[in-house]
């Protein structure tokens, strides 16, 4: 018979291997986690305090700290008068319309282009290409005045239909830039088989490419809708009535009206105003850590 083991001996301790402990991170990754923190905190901060001042009344917010936690909540109140102050909840559905309708429609027309200059190799097309890319050499905000007296011109100005023609326009050129390189590197061979089988062009398009763009349209689809979304200058140039002026327009009169005697409300207007594209962002965040990652494997 063997003999026992000492009491508090193991057998890996009577085996001469020492007793594991657990790694410690390496200073690279304890240093990326930091800055990561720090990141994560300036960004939550504004965002936590921008709520917090929201959920204020007025005379709480004028006789308190900004930094203080309310002591009557509020927010849904702010919000109510936000919405009906100075055409905001109209500007937050024209911007909702403006965004998706501007969004798609530019993907869907640089889709077409992009697949004809690309897979179908019409004459010229790199020629049209650059010509559709030209329009983003000079900033944009070169082009107010001469946009301004076309709109004027076309009795396009302060209409919705104006303003779905500007975004989509204004969007196009990237969105072609970005699904012409990503259709360049599908290989031509699922063309081939599907016109072998007699599939049209359009439906080659639609079966073929579009799905395998996916990702990379949602990418698109979220920048082009965040950007929308967040124009200011063309929204007060191109328009004038509460109507049609899209939601940051509505946000810029909001502070004029409440600014000096009820923050809180300007406040609570912003929430209301940030919410669509933090929202849209959450909820396509895994699309779009994918499309990222296949425009960077395949630019």
């Amino acid at each position: 018979m063997s003999a026992a083991a000492a009491p508090g001996v193991t057998a890996t301790d009577k085996a001469g291997t020492a007793p594991k402990h657990p790694r410690s991170l390496p200073l690279g990754r304890v240093l990326v986690y930091t800055v990561l923190s720090v990141a994560a905190l300036a960004w939550a901060l504004p965002i936590w305090w921008t709520v917090i001042n929201a959920s204020k009344s007025s005379h709480d917010f004028f006789f308190h700290s900004f930094y203080s936690v309310p002591r009557e909540f509020d927010l849904l109140s702010n919000i109510s008068a936000a919405w009906t102050g100075a055409g905001l909840g109209t500007g937050f559905i024209n911007s909702l319309l403006y965004g998706v309708v501007g969004a798609g429609a530019s993907i869907l027309i640089a889709s077409l282009a992009s697949y004809a200059i690309v897979v179908l190799r019409i004459r010229g097309g790199f020629t049209i290409f650059l010509a559709i890319f030209s329009a983003t050499v000079f900033p944009l905000q070169m082009y107010i005045i001469p946009l301004f007296r076309m709109f004027n011109s076309l009795h396009l100005y302060d209409t919705r239909v104006g303003m779905f023609l500007f975004y989509t326009a204004v969007s196009v050129p990237f969105c072609t830039l970005v699904l012409r390189g990503f259709y360049s590197t599908v290989p031509r061979d699922y063309r081939e088989a599907a016109l072998v089988e007699g599939a049209p062009e359009i439906r080659v398009l639609q079966l073929i490419y579009m799905p395998l763009a996916r990702s990379a349209m949602l990418v698109l689809f979220l920048f082009q809708f965040t950007w929308i979304w967040n124009d200011l200058l063309f929204g007060i140039v191109l328009t004038s009535s509460p109507g049609v002026r899209p939601v940051m327009a509505s946000l810029s009169s909001l502070m004029g009206v409440y600014a000096g005697t009820s923050f809180p409300v300007v406040l609570a207007g912003a929430l209301v105003a940030a919410s669509p594209t933090l929202l849209l962002f959450f909820g396509l965040r895994r699309h779009f850590t994918q499309g990222l990652t296949l425009l960077a494997k395949r630019g």
